[in-house]
């Protein structure tokens, strides 16, 4: 695998999404933010954490298995971004385990370790962390603090640490299989990251779709009728009847 070409296709994308080169990134708005892009979140299932469709007319589409954990969904879209701007392929699929299946499924796992976690970045808090301990090796504690910092699934940060020289594989592998909810809360942080997504959000559609329908019914191609319709099967009941659960907007 060429990490080397890995790294400069994360930082490049970062780049071009107008974000910089190590901060922790919000990737569900820079999503969003993407031009002709639908992101369906639905629960896809035990085997499934995302798919990556390409359309006609750059129209594409990114869905993300909302019955998975937060951190989880965090790293799928990375990767499925790697599909949507380096794959050639129309359909791409990412399956549950991190860095298992075809090549370029493994390559896509990278790089979405290399998106939302910089090298440069992760170095320094690695080394942070490590520095700190008498035999210079992360803890389980630290590897918990370095994906609460940059937003990822446990699986995913282990990966990526037993690629460095702070946390080698057998200690790694003890760590994947830690449960670190808990362990997480003890530590301060919210278990939001180890969750799925709440019952109200596991179905919904963000992007591209929502702003096409609008256009064609002001554009008087489709009814009220059918625009409600398009939007109920995009799972958006609450544009189509309104959403009072919060009160209104709070004015800053």
């Amino acid at each position: 695998m060429d990490h080397a070409r890995l790294m400069t296709q994360a930082a490049m994308l970062r780049k071009k999404l107008g974000e910089d080169s190590s901060s922790p990134i919000d990737i569900f708005a820079v999503a969003q933010s993407i031009e002709n892009l639908t992101i369906v979140y639905y629960p896809l299932g035990e085997n499934l954490s995302g798919m990556c469709i390409k359309g006609q007319e750059e129209n594409n589409l990114i869905a993300i298995n909302s019955a998975m954990t937060l951190g989880r969904q965090r790293f799928s879209l990375a990767h499925e971004f790697y599909h949507l701007f380096y794959d050639d392929n129309m359909i791409s699929v990412c399956a549950k385990k991190i860095n298992s299946g075809r090549d370029i499924e493994r390559a896509a796992d990278m790089f979405a370790s290399y998106f939302l976690m910089p090298d440069a970045a992760l170095q320094e808090r690695a080394e942070q962390f490590s520095g700190k301990n008498p035999n210079k090796e992360l803890t389980l504690e630290d590897v918990i603090r370095i994906e609460q910092y940059f937003g990822v699934s446990h699986q995913s940060a282990v990966y990526r640490l037993m690629h460095t020289p702070y946390l080698g594989e057998t200690r790694g592998n003890v760590f994947l299989g830690e449960s670190v909810r808990r362990k997480a809360e003890t530590l301060g942080y919210s278990a939001d990251l180890y969750l799925p997504s709440a019952e109200e959000k596991k179905y919904m559609t963000y992007g591209n779709y929502i702003n096409q329908t609008k256009q064609v019914v002001e554009r008087g191609l489709v009814s009220e009728g059918k625009y409600e319709e398009l939007l109920m099967a995009a799972f958006r009941a609450d544009l189509v009847y309104g959403d009072d659960t919060e009160g209104g907007d709070v004015i800053d």
